[in-house]
């Protein structure tokens, strides 16, 4: 299907580009680009999230892998809204692994933080981040 916003996509190495366009032509829904580079600032921003300002704590880092343009946030889109089903997640995962496997990169899901194979058994909750491993 489409990509959403591969603008945000601006400043990400080209192999996370490659896969996630990859990936979201195979998809039966579209997805939508998130964040993909990511500033100093913004990282602060996110981290004071749920610390020091209001909302819920998102991130537990200071400095990011989106930084360093090696990681983007994309979410499957059903009927122009984000899905919260977690199919729509593993089948999105599913087919960026495959994507950057063809494109001989390894890969790593917010969602598998330790790479096991269980997708959030313990509390790896990041569905829609991917960062080159």
């Amino acid at each position: 299907m489409a990509l959403k916003h591969p603008e945000k996509l601006t400043g990400v190495d080209t192999r996370l580009v490659r896969a996630v366009g990859l990936a979201a032509g195979r998809l039966p829904f579209d997805v939508t680009v998130s964040e993909g580079l990511r500033s100093a600032p913004r990282q602060a921003e996110l981290y004071a999230q749920g610390r020091t300002t209001p909302g819920l704590i998102v991130t537990w880092v200071m400095h990011s892998n989106h930084q360093d343009g090696v990681a983007v946030d994309i979410y499957p889109l059903r009927d122009g809204k984000i899905s919260a089903a977690t199919a729509d997640y593993d089948l999105m995962a599913r087919e960026m692994f495959l994507a950057a496997h063809e494109l001989g990169f390894p890969l790593r899901w917010g969602a598998d933080w330790d790479r096991d194979g269980k997708p959030r058994e313990r509390g790896e909750t990041d569905n829609p981040h991917f960062e080159i491993d």
